[in-house]
């Protein structure tokens, strides 16, 4: 069953000692999925992907993030393990290595978080330190 929900995403970045950090709030829907659940919000032009849609499928040991329309990608973020994801964006596509230090479901049918520690790299060289934890809250 769909729920509304209000989603924030802190993140921090960091890529050369350099740390951005990042907070988005959007609107979306949440829907039992397997193991865990499913989130689903559109894009916005803050961002840099309006016109995209989001879907962010999470179990107790991982997160696929799916991403579809005006940029398509896939980022599999699964604790103890490395994977080539593609990430496409209006200037090219790219293949890159998500390595995953760590992850935390706390997530029910009414809301919660999830915390993901990983890193990027393109050609096994580091691109980036990655830090994000998604709120989610049930909407009244």
């Amino acid at each position: 069953m769909l729920k509304e929900v209000s989603i924030t995403i802190d993140s921090t970045q960091i890529v050369d000692g350099e740390s951005d950090k990042t907070e988005l709030f959007t609107v979306g829907t949440m829907e039992p999925y397997e193991n865990g659940y499913r989130l689903h919000y559109d894009e916005s032009g803050a961002t840099g992907f309006e016109g995209s849609k989001v879907t962010v499928s999470v179990t107790a040991d991982s997160v696929v993030v799916e991403r579809t329309g005006k940029a398509i990608s896939t980022l599999i973020i699964e604790r103890g393990k490395k994977h080539h994801c593609h990430y496409g964006t209006e200037y090219g596509d790219f293949l890159i290595g998500v390595n995953t230090d760590e992850v935390t479901n706390n997530l029910n049918e009414q809301g919660g978080e999830v915390y993901l520690k990983y890193t990027l790299d393109i050609n096994s060289s580091l691109m980036s330190e990655n830090e994000m934890k998604i709120k989610v809250k049930e909407k009244i």
